[in-house]
C-alpha cells in the first residue's frame, strides 16, 4: 500500500519548487505516516533551493511540519493514530553525540538530514513513472501534504492549539531560544547581544528576556524588526547601517556583553561581536558559510572568551519543544507575532517573501482533510 501525495519539489538549484503528484512508501516497522496541516518555511529551505546547501536533486525540501499521525510503523510506541504531533530535525540515536544527550550535533547529522535518503539508501518518493525523488529532509520533508518520520524527531503536541501555530517549534524557533538557554546557558542577570533579529533571532531575544537577562540588544538592518524585537524583550536595538554597534555596545556594556549570538552569518557581525564580548563572554553562531569571509583571530579570544558553533539550540525536540509550548501559554514566549499564514499553494510566495526579508516566520497551511476513522 502506498499514499499519493502532492508535494513541491525542487528539481533544479536556482529553479522555482514545482508542485507535483508523487507515491509516498508505506512506513516501516520504525517509521510513522503524517498527514502534514502546516509547515514552517526556514532559511535553509533557500540555501538548499540556492545550492548553497549540498542536497540531492529532485528533492522534497521542509523541516518545521506539523499534522495529524494516520499510520505508525509496528515497532513505534510514543504516537499513534489521530495524535497530532510537530517534527524536527534526525538523528541517528547511537553515536556518541547522540548517547550523551547532544542529537543536535549528531555524528551522521548531514546523511540523517540532507542525504534524502533513509539510511539502507532507499528514498521513500517516487514518481508516477517510477522516478525516485529524494525526501528525507530533516527526517521529513514536509513540504508536501504526507511524510514519513521516526520517534526520533517527532514530539507529540497538545490538540488544543492550532497546528499552523507550533510548526515552527521544529526548528527556527527551537533553535534561537535553545542557543541563549541551552548551548550558551545564559544566566539570569548576564548580558546579552542578538545579531539578526529574524525568526532565530527573535526567539533568542524573547530567550534573553525571559532567561532574566539584565541588558538584550538586537542588532539589524530592518526597523520594523528592530522595533518588533523592543516589544519583545529587547532593552536596545542597533541598526548595523546607522552606527557602529561596537562602540554602541560597549556605550551600554562598558565591560562588554556576556553572551552573543549570531543568526546573520555576516563576517562583519564576527568582527563587532568579538570586539563586544566581556572576558569569559560566549560568543555562539548558527550562520556562517564558507564564503562569508569571516576569519577569526585567534589572539582576540586569550582571555577566556568562547568561540561556538551551534545547531538546533542544541535542544532535544521531544524535551525542548514542550517547554517552549508551556512558556507561550504562560504568556512569557510569544512566538505566535512572529508568523505570517499562507495556503500551500502559494509556497512561492512566502519563499519570495522569505528572501526579501517581508515576513519573519511563514507558515504554510495545507488543504484540510478528515481525520483517519
Amino acid at each position: 500500500m502506498t499514499t499519493q501525495i502532492s508535494a513541491a519539489v525542487l528539481r533544479q538549484f536556482g529553479e522555482p519548487l514545482r508542485l507535483e503528484q508523487l507515491t509516498l512508501e508505506e512506513p516501516r516497522a520504525d517509521e510513522i505516516l503524517v498527514r502534514m496541516v502546516a509547515t514552517g518555511v526556514c532559511q535553509a529551505d533557500l540555501h538548499v533551493c540556492r545550492g548553497h546547501i549540498p542536497a540531492p536533486v529532485p528533492i522534497v525540501l521542509g523541516h518545521e511540519g506539523a499534522g495529524i499521525v494516520e499510520r505508525v510503523g509496528a515497532a513505534v510506541k510514543s504516537v499513534a493514530p489521530g495524535d497530532p504531533v510537530v517534527l524536527s530535525y534526525q538523528s541517528c540515536g547511537h553515536c556518541p553525540s547522540c548517547w550523551s544527550g547532544h542529537p543536535a550535533i549528531c555524528d551522521n547529522l548531514f546523511a540523517a538530514n540532507f542525504s534524502g535518503m533513509r539510511a539502507d539508501g532507499s528514498a521513500g518518493l517516487r514518481t508516477a513513472e517510477g522516478e525516485p525523488v529524494g525526501g528525507r529532509f530533516f527526517g521529513q520533508s514536509s513540504f508536501a501534504t504526507h511524510t514519513l518520520a521516526t520517534e526520533r524527531n517527532i514530539v507529540k503536541v497538545p490538540a488544543d492549539l492550532p497546528l499552523e501555530l507550533l510548526a515552527p517549534l521544529g526548528c527556527g524557533i527551537q533553535t534561537g531560544a535553545g542557543a541563549i538557554l541551552r548551548a550558551l546557558a545564559m544566566k539570569s542577570g548576564e548580558t546579552a547581544l542578538v545579531f539578526g533579529v529574524g525568526a532565530v533571532g527573535m526567539a533568542a531575544v524573547m530567550a534573553a528576556h525571559l532567561g532574566g537577562a539584565a541588558v538584550v540588544i538586537g542588532v539589524d538592518i530592518h526597523p520594523e524588526r528592530l522595533a518588533l524585537a523592543l516589544d519583545l524583550g529587547a532593552t536596545h536595538c542597533l541598526d548595523a547601517r546607522q552606527v557602529d554597534v561596537a562602540g554602541e555596545v560597549k556605550r551600554i556594556c562598558p565591560r562588554g556583553v556576556d553572551v552573543i549570538l549570531d543568526t546573520s552569518g555576516h563576517k562583519d557581525s564576527l568582527t563587532a561581536g568579538l570586539a563586544s564580548l566581556a572576558q569569559g563572554g560566549r560568543f555562539g553562531f548558527v550562520a556562517f558559510a564558507e564564503n562569508s569571509g569571516a576569519i577569526l583571530n585567534a589572539a582576540t579570544l586569550f582571555n577566556g572568551k568562547r568561540l561556538q558553533g551551534i545547531v538546533q539550540g542544541d535542544a532535544v525536540p521531544q524535551a525542548f519543544i514542550p517547554e517552549l509550548i508551556a512558556l507561550y501559554r504562560q504568556g512569557r514566549f510569544p512566538f505566535d507575532r512572529l508568523i505570517r499564514t499562507y495556503e500551500f499553494a502559494e509556497i512561492a510566495d512566502a519563499l519570495a517573501d522569505t528572501a526579501a526579508g517581508k515576513v519573519i516566520k511563514p507558515v504554510l497551511k495545507f488543504p484540510s482533510s478528515p481525520r483517519p476513522g
